[in-house]
């Protein structure tokens, strides 16, 4: 048995350090910016949020479809969940979830994720106080996963998005895959998690604001005002993020499960970081969680200054539903800087 679980971490190994490899940041110029799609890296979950995002080996939950699918098969239960999140200058950040467990060892998910901006009215030089028109803004992503338990310890799981943004008459969309694994020893409990999100196509705008009334000879009379030209737009690459991770139960009775994890993260547009968190669930009903987002990064005292995340709390309430499994309430606050504190709380059905 020791044998085999020594030969499973080798290959866990191996493929993280793989993955890993397929892309290296450029340390030497800050490229935050440099993508599109940034709402794909927001975190899902009150009790991911809680726990700092150190999550890719904690998950056990319906979560598991953003943070690693590699680790929806190791869940015994299907769920599916509701999350909405407070997000920042008023926009509002919903994530939606639902997998099924068929035989212990596949499982499927689906999940949606939006970002909506709302709504303002149009204004322009001319009328600065509006024109009667309104805009607005959204982000969507809708994904669809299929997870395996390959042995007792060791499942692999990816994920097909669609992915799309819209601001008033302008839209881009591509498609992005994201893979993850995890690996359960025997000591403790302890897993080792791995996810590589948002592989895919660049992202150009499109749409009817683009074609523009233009005069080709301007500096000569006589010259067609009205020929129409359509405005070029650059492709922005997607938001690649690795990340890798441990969870372990520190303490684990018949009436206290305490949880310690710590994640790295290394995006393709910003500086590595590491997430620290952890949890304790008292009688599998009440849990308290506490953590902190970026407590360390790569990019030195510039990236510390700028940095807007920080610590962050929250607790969940779960409820026996007989004949149905478990109805479950978690909620999370972030500190978020300059924004201030922002909410997120979600509901979910486990059977």
């Amino acid at each position: 048995m020791r044998i085999k679980t020594l030969y499973h971490l080798q290959r866990f190994l191996l493929l993280a350090i793989g993955a890993a490899s397929t892309f290296s940041p450029v340390q030497a110029q800050s490229k935050v910016g440099t993508t599109a799609a940034q709402f794909l890296g927001i975190a899902v979950g009150p009790r991911a949020i809680a726990m700092g995002g150190a999550y890719v080996a904690s998950s056990e939950d319906v979560t598991s479809l953003f943070w690693n699918p590699g680790a929806v098969s190791q869940s015994t239960h299907s769920e599916f969940v509701f999350s909405n999140s407070e997000w920042l200058v008023g926009s509002k950040f919903r994530w939606f979830g639902f997998m099924v467990n068929f035989d212990g060892a596949n499982s499927v998910g689906v999940s949606l994720t939006q970002l909506d901006y709302g709504e303002e009215e149009v204004t322009t030089v001319d009328a600065p106080d509006g024109n009667g028109q309104r805009w607005s803004a959204n982000d969507l992503a809708i994904g669809l996963t299929y997870s395996r338990r390959l042995t007792d310890r060791f499942s692999i799981g990816g994920t097909a998005k669609y992915v799309s943004q819209r601001i008033w008459n302008e839209s881009a969309s591509s498609m992005t895959f994201d893979l993850g694994l995890l690996f359960v020893t025997d000591f403790n409990n302890m897993r080792l998690g791995m996810s590589m999100s948002n592989f895919g196509g660049d992202m150009t705008l499109d749409g009817k604001d683009l074609y523009q009334r233009i005069d080709i000879d301007p500096a000569h009379s006589g010259s067609n005002k009205t020929l129409v030209g359509k405005l070029k737009t650059d492709p922005w690459p997607m938001p690649l993020l690795f990340r890798v991770g441990t969870a372990m139960d520190v303490v684990k009775n018949e009436d206290i499960t305490l949880t310690v994890a710590v994640d790295a993260l290394r995006p393709n547009d910003n500086n590595t970081s590491i997430n620290i968190g952890g949890e304790v669930v008292w009688m599998n009903m009440l849990s308290l969680r506490s953590g902190y987002a970026s407590v360390l990064t790569d990019g030195g005292g510039y990236a510390q200054s700028t940095n807007q995340q920080g610590i962050s709390f929250g607790a969940g309430f779960r409820y026996s539903l007989e004949g149905l499994g478990a109805l479950e309430v978690d909620y999370a606050m972030n500190k978020f800087g300059y924004f201030g504190n922002l909410n997120t709380i979600a509901v979910s059905i486990r059977f």
